[in-house]
Formats: structure tokens, C-alpha cells, sequence
């Protein structure tokens, strides 16, 4: 067994890969949070933590499924599809 683990390695970087994006995502998050949140009028310093994670959250699903949207309609467009017609 160890034989197999010294001839695969793990690369390195594929890891690195994920934890990358995860950080871009909520870095945006975080920034269309605060903008959401002063539009509304409050301060975000005002709001306690929780709250704060609540939106933050939101924010970060709302990124996920615009991203999973667009790579749909990427791979459809790929075999010449249009749903839009």
C-alpha cells in the first residue's frame, strides 16, 4: 500500500484550487452585503454578527446559482441550443 502512495502524489495545487474561489466568492459577497445593506439605509456596524452572516449568506447563494446558470447556459450553447426561441 505504501508502495502506491509513493508512486500518486497528490498534486498540490488542485486542492488550492476550490479554497481560491471560496474565498473570491465571499470576498464579493461581503462587498454586495455591505452595498445591500447601506441601500437599505442601516449601518452595517449597527447589525450584530449574526445578522451580518445572515446576509452575507444570501449573497453567496445568489453568486453560486448566477454561476450555475451561466455554465448551463454555456454548456447548451456548446451543442447549439437555445432555450430563449
Amino acid at each position: 500500500m505504501t508502495v502506491i502512495k509513493n508512486i500518486i502524489k497528490p498534486i498540490p495545487y488542485v486542492g488550492a484550487v476550490p479554497h481560491k474561489y471560496k474565498r473570491y466568492i465571499r470576498d464579493k459577497a461581503i462587498e454586495r452585503a455591505r452595498t445591500r445593506i447601506i441601500v437599505a439605509g442601516n449601518d452595517p456596524r449597527k447589525l450584530s454578527q449574526q445578522d451580518l452572516e445572515v446576509v452575507v449568506r444570501e449573497e453567496e447563494d445568489k453568486i453560486k446559482s448566477s454561476i450555475r446558470e451561466k455554465g448551463l447556459m454555456a454548456a447548451l450553447a456548446l451543442f447549439g441550443l437555445n432555450l430563449f426561441v
